[in-house]
């Protein structure tokens, strides 16, 4: 396919076009900076506030993986920051949508859920935490990844068009890794209200290419995160440490993860495959069963979540 990356200049774009071009897809490229990738069709520089950009940059698609927008939290003006990723987003899947290219790929983030940064600090409601735990976000950048699912959500109603969000925890690979995981180390407090998730930026990329590829319909959320925590501290021991009282719906054995990746795997048939650890990591955390979902916490109308 001829697939359309924004931000292809960041962090994991750039793993996303070396994924994309080793599998034989045709790359075009587009970011706020210069993209030096003579492999791309195309490189375009500029804002995706700019209509014309934006449409310039989609003629020929037939995918896109959209990462172009501010990715964390720590500017001077929120509300620029939000208004910023909302209307990028919006740029970017309406004009795929006018377009009729048939795929779209985004990069939401677990931030949707609103624990990472909630300035009053929160609990999950219940672990593994799913794709349909309760919205908490109070924070403008997480309000903007909830924006952009729900534009998801607006295209595929509007052109038909298969849309498929990523929820991403912390993505890093080498040295972005590394300082990471001696942060949590040093401190794993510190990430309590990321719930200790990450993945490797090659299982992002290899994500993004699977949902481009996946013969699926419709608009799609999905957690896509490590199967185990970024702590060497035992799971069930930081729930008890940093969030006593959680509900637990499956046993955290060792360094389990506390994010249900189920949907990913039965939906793209994925599992993240790296871990910065020298032993086995520990199996995914699959869909919950049925009989699960029913203790979760009940919503006040009486159904259950």
């Amino acid at each position: 396919m001829r697939v359309l990356v924004t931000g292809a200049a960041g962090h994991i774009g750039r793993y996303v076009l070396d994924d994309l071009l080793a599998h034989g897809h045709e790359v075009v490229a587009t970011d706020l900076v210069p993209v030096d990738e003579p492999r791309a069709e195309r490189v375009h520089t500029g804002d995706l506030q700019d209509p014309e950009l934006v449409r310039k940059a989609m003629d020929g698609a037939e995918a896109v993986v959209h990462l172009g927008a501010i990715p964390h939290p720590n500017g001077p003006d929120p509300s620029a920051l939000f208004a910023t990723n909302c209307l990028t987003a919006h740029r970017v899947l309406d004009e795929a949508g006018r377009a009729g290219v048939g795929r779209v790929v985004a990069a939401s983030s677990l931030s949707a859920v609103g624990l990472a940064w909630s300035p009053v600090p929160q609990s999950p409601q219940y672990v593994p935490l799913d794709e349909e735990h309760p919205i908490l976000v109070q924070d403008p950048y997480g309000l903007s990844k909830v924006v952009l699912e729900e534009v998801a959500r607006a295209t595929h109603r509007r052109y038909g068009t298969d849309i498929v969000c990523m929820r991403f925890p912390f993505v890093g690979a080498g040295e972005r890794l590394r300082i990471q995981l001696d942060n949590v180390r040093a401190d794993p407090g510190s990430n309590r209200a990321e719930l200790w998730g990450w993945l490797d930026t090659r299982d992002a990329a290899e994500a993004l290419r699977r949902a481009l590829e996946a013969e699926i319909e419709g608009c799609h959320v999905l957690n896509v995160v490590a199967p185990d925590t970024s702590s060497d501290v035992p799971t069930a021991t930081l729930m008890a440490r940093y969030h006593p009282g959680v509900p637990a719906f499956a046993e955290l054995a060792g360094h389990a993860g506390l994010f249900d990746i189920g949907a990913c795997t039965s939906t793209l048939g994925f599992v993240p495959r790296h871990s910065w650890r020298t032993g086995t990591p520990p199996p995914h955390r699959g869909a919950l069963s049925a009989q699960t979902r029913t203790c979760r916490p009940a919503r006040p109308d009486g159904s259950v979540r």
